[in-house]
């Protein structure tokens, strides 16, 4: 492929997957609206680290990446870059994220999720591309039993955020169905890093341990994630861009751990005691969260490299490296 659209590409799992692409030699067109829902300086800072990877890239010197700052909810800003550009695919990494912000306001999940995801799908039916990959989540299992699959009942979403991005998933398989569009949907598993979203839980909890600010944890912390790691994520976005027909794809680690075993990593890389505040969980918050990754080995010869302890320590590194720029943050 020459050149992808790539929405969300300042957004976290968006940059990296940005950069991947850049660094093959692809082309990429990127759109995100700089929302604030995070401090907007830490999407400066990945699209500046873009900037330069466009002007000249590992793979090949011509490499180019052009930016548009637009939102998806907007149909007429959307059009007129898949005018401006000929594209060989779409991946729509553009999202309100946050179970627990998706409660206080759903409104702009609606916006964004479903009616920024029929916009793209829209788009790519007029100018005959005919690749799209969309984002999606582990929150969609909601109480299942774990590990979850693909084929799991995902009709019972916790929260606004989940109801809108399986509103997201259902709207693809339309337009498959009814155009014959290529589309693979990776669902992601809570994915953490360097330059992660600051709303997440290991960022916050390395930033706070590191200056002696006590960190909140809800329920009893034995709560499990399958965390997964953003390169590994990265990786298994790019191979979605291969003929699926319509496939979904669980990407996690294939491996639950406790939240409490995070923060004594955490604890471990910087030298340093957390000081814990217990709060009651959230009532949109699963207990555990595990995915089953058969699937995704199998077709898509995709797996996770990374563990968590090597994770950990490779998160702490970067934010020490960056810690001035870190604290200078605003706090979500």
């Amino acid at each position: 492929m020459k050149t992808v659209l790539v929405t969300g590409c300042a957004g976290f799992i968006g940059w990296k997957v940005t950069e991947q692409l850049i660094d093959s030699g692809t082309n990429v067109v990127g759109i995100d609206n700089i929302n604030d829902y995070y401090d907007p300086r830490l999407k400066e800072w990945r699209l500046n680290k873009l900037r330069v990877k466009g002007q000249g890239s590992k793979a090949k010197s011509s490499t180019e990446f052009n930016f548009h700052q637009c939102d998806i909810g907007n149909f007429n800003e959307v059009k007129t870059i898949f005018s401006r550009h000929t594209l060989d695919a779409v991946i729509n990494l553009a999202a309100r994220a946050g179970v627990r912000a998706s409660v206080e306001d759903p409104w702009v999940y609606l916006d964004t999720n479903i009616k920024g995801t029929l916009n793209l799908l829209e788009c790519c039916k007029e100018f005959s591309i005919n690749k799209f990959v969309l984002a999606s989540t582990s929150s969609l299992y909601g109480l299942n039993k774990m590990p979850f699959k693909e084929t799991d009942k995902t009709d019972s979403p916790l929260a606004p955020y989940s109801a809108t991005k399986k509103g997201a998933e259902v709207l693809c398989y339309s337009y498959h169905y009814l155009y014959g569009l290529d589309i693979s949907i990776p669902r992601y598993f809570t994915v953490y890093g360097p330059a992660g979203r600051p709303d997440m839980s290991i960022f916050i909890f390395i930033k706070n341990i590191d200056n002696g600010i006590p960190i909140t944890v809800f329920g009893d912390g034995k709560q499990q994630r399958d965390f997964s790691y953003i390169d590994d994520i990265a990786k298994g976005t790019l191979k979605c861009l291969q003929p699926a027909g319509y496939e979904i794809f669980n990407f996690g680690s294939d491996n639950s751990v406790e939240l409490m075993y995070v923060i004594n990593l955490i604890e471990d890389a910087l030298g340093k005691k957390a000081v814990m505040k217990f709060l009651p969980r959230h009532p949109a918050d699963v207990f555990a969260t595990w995915a089953h990754i058969e699937k995704s080995k199998e077709k898509l010869n995709w797996y996770p490299k990374t563990t968590i302890e090597e994770g950990i320590k490779k998160t702490v590194e970067w934010y020490i490296e960056n810690r001035e720029f870190v604290n200078s943050l605003k706090s979500p």
